[in-house]
């Protein structure tokens, strides 16, 4: 979940690590700190709270070092609270070694214990520390042997970048179970937890695969299997985006630049329809050993994506599709067969549930496909074939695009096997002209944002919410409580419509809003029925319905009014409101967007 990132080269080694650390502060807040040479000697400045203040302090102390080598990390808290002495990086006692990590280190207590009872002296609560100190005790003149050798203690899931006085200009990074990215240029390298931290300065990179120590050197880069020491060649990969995509432009936020991009994005995947990669999907859907049964497995807001998915691909292909939640998958011991295919759902590729799900489908003969956005990642190394959503990099903490992209990505993937199964013909140049009409219909929908900005101002000093849908829409009702409780800490929750005289009708009085998908499709009387409960319990009723819907409005107290498309891409279109919500309730609230308190972007510890 933390954010590390590492340089070695001739520019200014400060300058780059907080530049890099800027770029990945989304994958945690808590804390940040940077090790670095000044004339020779190896220092370290760390702050609590975000970057700004680590910045503020480089500034005060008018810190500018040469250049070296140099780690930084940007925290997100697991063991220890929030402190200078727990925040990244952690030196040795004889402060000749540094350590920056992500991940957990699950024996930490026992490694501790034993070099206390060794003379080793501890300045922190985290698990980390134990891997400096490792270091420093197997320390025979080569780091790269010594972290080797470290790490054959260490249990869990990390990846780790150490620096030491005696190796002025080099970096020394494992990986294991969390993500690790090789930039390379000319006489300077870079090493970070994610792409971002990189493109300023280079497009050319390549990922630390599972179980891979890398020697980082401004010359170049050697990787090695860190369990048999034998040398592995790496393949360089060119970065389809640039600096500029990740950067806020003309808006306040990442979050509502995302939210913006949706239909330029959406509009670019009816281009490319789903690139995949690997082997053909459509292979697995003809013949003997066709699929007969599939499982999705997400997480958050992955998991909403996933339950909208298994609606189309029942619908439109015929096959069973269960949906798990990946934290759960693995200890319910799923029944799998010859025909069972797993797909993987996430924005990051780096979700350790959703990998480690993957992992045991793959293990038990499952097929393994990915839906991911971004390549080279974890799960699309491990999948079989991999459709990319193509959203472009997701800096907001709270995902948008990625989400809406993920929805239209498995539409295309139901489309696609529909046809390899013979079931419907529809052509890429009609998908290409539905997708077409999406993004303009949600283009229509942004022009919507004033309307919107308007209700959050009328409703945001509410303390509760609830979502309601039916059919494909309940897991946008998930998926917009989600969104609102992620950013504004107002607690919502989302429902299917008919289970609210099951519970939740108990909720309501005047003080809570209610929000209705209610397009007029095979559920929309069932729905009307429904807003009708909640108003003659004095619930104030926010719907979202289709243009040209007359009767709504006689029922809701406002009615946000959108295109009309067929069920499936009604579900994207009924999300853009939702985030619009969400957005500007946390801002008349004073919440911090796109860092809110205790989340971080990808989830890559249990």
């Amino acid at each position: 979940m933390c954010g590390i990132v590492g340089y070695v080269g001739n520019r200014n080694t400060v300058r780059i690590l907080v530049e890099g650390l800027k770029r990945l502060e989304y994958r945690g807040y808590d804390s940040a700190g940077i090790c670095y040479f000044i004339e020779g000697t190896m220092a370290v400045t760390k702050e609590v709270g975000k970057l700004i203040h680590l910045e503020k302090r480089l500034a005060e102390e008018k810190v500018d070092a040469a250049s070296g080598a140099g780690i930084g990390h940007t925290r997100w808290a697991t063991h220890g609270a929030p402190s200078v002495g727990n925040a990244h990086p952690h030196r040795d006692c004889s402060g000749r070694f540094s350590v920056v990590h992500n991940g957990i280190i699950e024996n930490h207590t026992i490694l501790k214990k034993r070099l206390q009872e060794e003379g080793h002296h501890f300045l922190s609560e985290t698990d980390t520390e134990v891997i400096v100190h490792l270091v420093e005790k197997y320390f025979q003149g080569d780091l790269a042997a010594a972290v080797r050798r470290a790490s054959f203690d260490l249990e869990g899931s990390f990846a780790v970048e150490v620096m030491s006085t005696l190796a002025p200009d080099e970096i020394v990074a494992i990986r294991r179970g969390s993500p690790l990215v090789i930039g390379t240029g000319r006489g300077e390298q870079f090493v970070a937890s994610d792409i971002p931290a990189l493109v300023s300065y280079t497009r050319e990179v390549f990922w630390l695969e599972e179980g891979e120590l890398a020697v980082v050197r401004p010359e170049g880069v050697r990787v090695i299997d860190l369990l048999s020491g034998n040398p592995v060649r790496k393949e360089i990969q060119s970065v389809p985006w640039d600096a500029q995509q990740v950067e806020k432009g003309r808006f306040p936020h990442y979050m509502l630049k995302e939210i913006h991009e949706q239909p330029d994005v959406i509009m670019e995947m009816g281009r490319r329809e789903v690139l995949f990669q690997g082997a053909p999907p459509e292979r697995r859907f003809a013949g003997a050993g066709a699929v007969s049964q599939m499982y999705l497995v997400a997480c958050g807001t992955s998991w909403h994506a996933a339950l909208v998915g298994k609606r189309m691909i029942e619908k439109m292909t015929g096959i069973r599709v269960e949906v798990d939640i990946a934290s759960e998958f693995r200890y319910r011991e799923p029944i799998f067969d010859a025909g069972t295919l797993t797909i993987g759902i996430s924005q990051s590729g780096e979700t350790a549930d959703t990998l480690a799900a993957l992992q045991l489908a793959a293990e038990k003969g499952s097929a393994v496909w990915a839906v991911c956005n971004v390549a080279g990642s974890s799960m699309t190394r491990l999948a079989e074939t991999v459709f990319y959503t193509h959203a472009g990099p997701e800096i907001g903490v709270a995902s948008t695009k990625a989400f809406t992209c993920q929805l239209v990505a498995l539409y295309q993937l139901a489309s696609r096997i529909a046809e390899a199964r013979g079931i419907v013909s529809s052509s890429m140049e009609d998908r290409k002209n539905r997708l077409s009409a999406l993004s303009k219909q949600i283009q229509e929908i942004l022009q919507k944002e004033e309307e919107i900005r308007a209700l959050a101002i009328e409703y945001y000093q509410k303390r509760d919410f609830l979502f309601m849908g039916r059919g494909i829409h309940y897991p946008i009702a998930l998926e917009g409580a989600l969104k609102l409780k992620e950013i504004s800490y107002i607690h919502a929750e989302g429902y299917p419509a008919g289970e609210m005289k099951h519970g939740p009708i108990a909720l309501i009085d005047p003080e809570m809003p209610v929000v209705f998908l209610a397009p007029q499709d095979a559920v929309y009387e069932k729905v009307l029925g429904n807003i009708e409960e909640v108003r003659a319990r004095g619930g104030r009723i926010i719907a979202l319905a289709q243009v040209g819907d007359e009767r709504i409005a006689a029922k809701a107290h406002h009615v946000i009014y959108l295109p009309k498309n067929d069920t499936f891409l009604n579900s994207v279109l009924m999300t853009i409101p939702l985030q619009l919500l969400a957005y500007h309730v946390a801002l008349q609230k004073g919440c911090d967007v796109d860092q809110p308190r205790n989340l971080a972007k990808s989830v890559t510890v249990e």
